[in-house]
């Protein structure tokens, strides 16, 4: 870790969980900048070693504020994040076991994609929950009821997956178990509220004179406002409803896992042991420093002493369960992954489909997506090397497992 600190030039310091400054690009540094001259900016600003451009803050950025939220600190896609199952069988049964269709671990991958839409695709019925039953949303709309989202476009988008960097993967620890992986968020639901509230926040700001250069694009809303109070609300049923998305979809592919195993493979006792579901993107109030703030992790999870926490790695590298250290400096934060160094667009110019195909192949692993022409997006030479985010954050989380890819579901 370093710092960056120039008298003068910022209020608060900034801390990188990187070895040098010239691994940080140039637009994350601005960014980070950015932050730190925010009058309401606490302590320093922290940059997990997987951080990158984003949108107003750097992905993998950290930022306590005092007395203000900032949707855009949170992200557009409110309450993305991770859930994780361990299971007490052998890997090795999806390679070995053949079915009618080919290798137990298409056949798994096959009734996924037919089980979780993926993409643009909601279900077409509306979906059972009590969660959504008894969530007294109708309390919330007491502010900007017009445009906020409806609650029955949450029963269409539970337990489903999603596009961009969201998958689901079947992954063999470094023991020969196998471990069930989601990656998404709030959908389509949340990225109305986060769109909504940034507008909100925006005009607010424009008309009380805010001190931060609106170039900048982090609108805030003092959290004692009508403004703050309705964010702050919305925000919390969207990372509910994130959390619930992500088990629904766990659920339905352990009972797909289940099924296949008992039939094809003669497994009677499948059991999921050590189960992870957390958020990467969000903002929470928390005590640091001897100070009550709210804590923005956009693209970082929070690793608390003895915090289990998920590290994912690109589509064909490895992840990573952790156990958090605990560490004040960074907030108690830790990486969401890997890190993008280079954007989806580039990556479809650099690597064709035909090459990340025989990456997969190579390495024996199956993949499941409808559409093919973007495929590289998410190919694991688009991010940085899992190994090495890992090594730059020792004193932030412990790793407790080690994973590979053996199938995997990309939206």
């Amino acid at each position: 870790m370093f710092e960056i600190f120039n008298k003068g030039e910022q209020r608060v310091p900034i801390k990188v969980w990187l070895p040098s400054r010239e691994h940080l690009e140039e637009e994350c540094l601005r960014q980070a900048l950015n932050l730190s001259n925010l009058p309401f900016a606490f302590k320093h600003i922290a940059l997990m070693p997987d951080t990158h451009t984003g949108y107003g803050m750097p992905i993998g950025g950290v930022l306590a504020t005092q007395d203000v939220i900032i949707p855009n600190a949170v992200g557009v896609d409110i309450g993305c994040g991770m859930v994780f199952a361990h299971t007490n069988v052998k890997a090795e049964l999806l390679r070995e076991v053949a079915t009618p269709g080919g290798t137990l671990a298409r056949y798994l991958v096959g009734q996924i994609m037919r089980a979780v839409p993926q993409g643009f695709d909601h279900h077409k019925e509306r979906q059972q929950s009590r969660f959504l039953d008894e969530y007294p949303v109708e309390r919330l709309y007491r502010y900007g009821e017009a445009k906020l989202p409806k609650k029955e476009e949450a029963y269409m988008q539970l337990g489903t997956l999603g596009g961009g960097n969201h998958f689901i993967e079947l992954q063999e620890d470094e023991d020969g178990y196998l471990g069930l992986m989601v990656h998404t968020g709030s959908r389509n639901f949340g990225y109305k509220v986060a769109s909504y509230f940034n507008q909100v926040a925006k005009d607010l700001n424009k008309r009380q004179g805010s001190p931060v250069p609106s170039h900048f694009d982090l609108a805030y809303l003092p959290v004692g406002s009508r403004e703050g109070k309705g964010y702050i609300g919305w925000m919390t049923f969207a990372l509910e409803f994130a959390r619930h998305n992500r088990q629904r979809i766990m659920e339905r592919v352990q009972r797909i896992v289940a099924d296949g195993l008992g039939r094809y493979a003669g497994v009677k006792e499948l059991k999921f042991l050590r189960e992870v579901n957390a958020h990467h993107n969000y903002a929470a109030k928390e005590t640091h420093f001897g100070r009550d703030v709210w804590v923005h992790r956009k693209g970082a999870i929070s690793a608390r002493r003895g915090e289990p926490g998920i590290i994912p790695g690109a589509m064909g590298s490895y992840s990573f369960i952790v156990e958090g250290l605990g560490n004040p400096e960074s907030f108690h934060s830790a990486s969401h992954g890997a890190g993008r160094v280079m954007g989806r667009k580039e990556a479809v110019r650099r690597f064709s489909v035909e090459e990340v195909l025989a990456d997969f192949a190579k390495k024996d692993m199956v993949l499941g997506k409808r559409r093919r022409s973007d495929t590289a997006e998410e190919y694991y030479r688009a991010y940085k090397d899992i190994e090495d985010v890992m090594a730059d954050q020792r004193d932030l989380v412990k790793p407790v497992l080690k994973l590979k890819t053996v199938a995997v579901v990309k939206g």
